[in-house]
């Protein structure tokens, strides 16, 4: 007789419940009920962007590293601390300027005692991207800066190679066109062999694109 084939069922989550509201803090503690996807069993918490209703840029990067889970604050890491510096290079007040990410809950894959990072997929993106689109109708911002693909993907609604088209802004359907580069933590990784300094450089290049 032939084997039985067996269906595998998918897991079902609910929608994002994102409310109908332009006020941060109701979006930040609404995100804490998300289970649009199974990234929330295993972080701390979730991530929220953070800066001034009024920034007229909006930073997004990919999700929360571990200590960003730790402290529920975007961007507060060793990729954090290298864009304050990179952001300082390019003439631009970290504190004018919003800071996300495209997924809100930290993915991680344990080793030993450490938590390491583990790249979100596209339907983790997927489920996440109306908190970071309710972000971008709270602020309006006249720009948008996607820092890496998992950001880019976000913004644009599709994939996006960022190498092609680093240090230019792209179109979306968001109203505002977003500027694409690398993240800060692809300098972190960079080989021995690579010029730092030089690489460092091109991302403050990229920056000084913002359209201020």
């Amino acid at each position: 007789m032939p084997a039985r084939e067996t269906e595998t069922v998918a897991e079902e989550f609910p929608p994002a419940p994102v409310p109908n509201t332009t006020q941060l803090s109701k979006l930040r503690t609404a995100v804490e009920t998300c289970r649009a996807c199974p990234l929330w069993r295993n972080a701390t918490c979730a991530v929220f962007g953070e800066g001034p209703k009024s920034a007229a840029v909006i930073l997004v990067g990919e999700q929360p590293g571990d200590q960003e889970d730790r402290a529920g604050k975007p961007f507060v890491g060793p990729a954090g601390q290298l864009l304050n510096r990179a952001l300082e290079e390019a003439g631009i007040d970290r504190a004018a300027v919003y800071v996300t990410n495209a997924v809100k809950h930290f993915k991680w894959t344990p080793r030993g005692k450490r938590r390491l990072h583990e790249k979100p997929n596209s339907r983790e993106i997927a489920a996440c991207r109306p908190w970071l689109l309710a972000e971008i109708r709270a602020i309006k911002p006249k720009h948008l800066v996607a820092l890496g693909a998992t950001a880019a993907r976000s913004v644009t609604g599709r994939p996006v190679k960022v190498t092609q088209v680093r240090g230019q802004y792209v179109p979306t359907e968001l109203g505002v066109d977003a500027l694409m580069t690398i993240h800060p933590s692809a300098l972190l990784r960079l080989p021995p062999s690579a010029d730092r300094d030089e690489e460092f450089a091109r991302f403050v290049k990229d920056l000084k694109a913002i359209r201020l």
